[in-house]
């Protein structure tokens, strides 16, 4: 009887050990037909997000500048233009992207987009997003954590398509700086929370103003800065306005926010002054005519204009009371 128990619980504990060890295959399966079947870039959700000890994806893109260029399926003319005017060719310091959400796109359009970038190779598609005025936070957290992912780089610029850059004075001033920390823009910190209208902010609690953000017709990140904001993902509040989320986001950490002037990037330009760098609210006639004259007389303006008054932060004083214009500055 007692050698009739032995074997029966030899038996049993077999049986469990190869049911066991069927588990795992099928789970280690599992694993491995996900991983394989995967795109190249999908954006991990929020309750997916993974910390950082658990990366260690080999990037496969490499330069000194990155400049993400944020676009809409339909904009070809304004990325044409581009293209023809600022944008630096055959530069391996620096990588171009157009930066375009495809999610819910018609045929047609995929189509038209996936010609375009056999012709340009400069397209950032990204399939996980719908492509709206109302997702432009979100496109800001694809696009950053498609880079942090996939590129090797320094710095970043990040522009609109209606923007004009001087990416030669850019990226010779950014060979001085240190490569990390870094915000470089065109600061704002006495802009009240809008209440109505398209920049309306239903859920902003933080105060009565937004906190002190570079206005978003470009600026320039560090790569460490965009890594935090990506592996912080998961825990950042999404607000209407990409540039105030960044703000707020960033709002805590110890870096070093540069304003600088010759940045024209607010929500219209001040005009043309020789020393802008970065010009925002341009036409495709403004693009055109002010490449000409730097090919020209090696100048940015046919004829320097102002528009409005700029100013420079006063980070010794309350937010509210930063930004005061004042004549002779650029």
């Amino acid at each position: 009887m007692n050698l009739f128990r032995l074997v029966c619980r030899h038996k049993t504990t077999l049986a469990i050990g190869v049911i066991s060890l069927f588990a795992v295959v099928l789970l280690y399966l599992a694993k491995c037909t996900s991983e394989t079947g995967s795109s190249p870039y999908r954006f991990q959700p929020h309750s997916e997000m993974r910390p950082p000890h658990q990366e260690a994806q080999a990037k496969v893109l490499t330069a000194f500048l990155v400049v993400l260029i944020t676009t809409g399926p339909k904009y070809t003319e304004r990325r044409s233009i581009i293209r023809s005017t600022w944008l630096v060719k055959h530069d391996s310091d620096v990588l171009c992207m157009f930066v375009v959400g495809t999610e819910g796109l018609p045929p047609e359009d995929l189509q038209n987009l996936s010609s375009e970038n056999a012709r340009h190779h400069d397209l950032l598609l990204l399939p996980d997003l719908k492509d709206s005025y109302e997702n432009l936070t979100l496109k800001l957290l694809h696009m950053y954590s498609w880079l942090d992912q996939n590129v090797d780089f320094k710095f970043v610029l990040k522009a609109d398509d209606d923007t004009f850059a001087r990416l030669d004075f850019i990226k010779e001033e950014l060979r001085s700086k240190e490569p990390k920390r870094l915000y470089w823009g065109f600061f704002s910190g006495r802009g009240r929370v809008k209440s109505v209208g398209k920049w309306k902010e239903s859920t902003w609690a933080l105060c009565d103003y937004y906190l002190p953000y570079a206005l978003g017709g470009g600026y320039i990140l560090s790569s460490d800065l965009v890594h935090y904001v990506r592996i912080n993902a998961a825990y950042l509040k999404v607000w209407q306005s990409e540039d105030v989320s960044l703000g707020a986001w960033l709002a805590p950490v110890d870096l070093r926010r540069i304003h600088d002037p010759r940045f024209d990037t607010e929500y219209k330009s001040r005009g043309c002054n020789n020393k802008y760098i970065v010009t925002h609210k341009q036409s495709l006639e403004d693009m055109l005519e002010k490449h000409q004259t730097l090919l020209k007389d090696g100048r940015l303006c046919k004829e320097e204009v102002k528009l409005r008054l700029s100013y420079v932060y006063d980070w010794n004083v309350p937010p509210s009371q930063c930004c005061q214009r004042k004549d002779g500055i650029p």
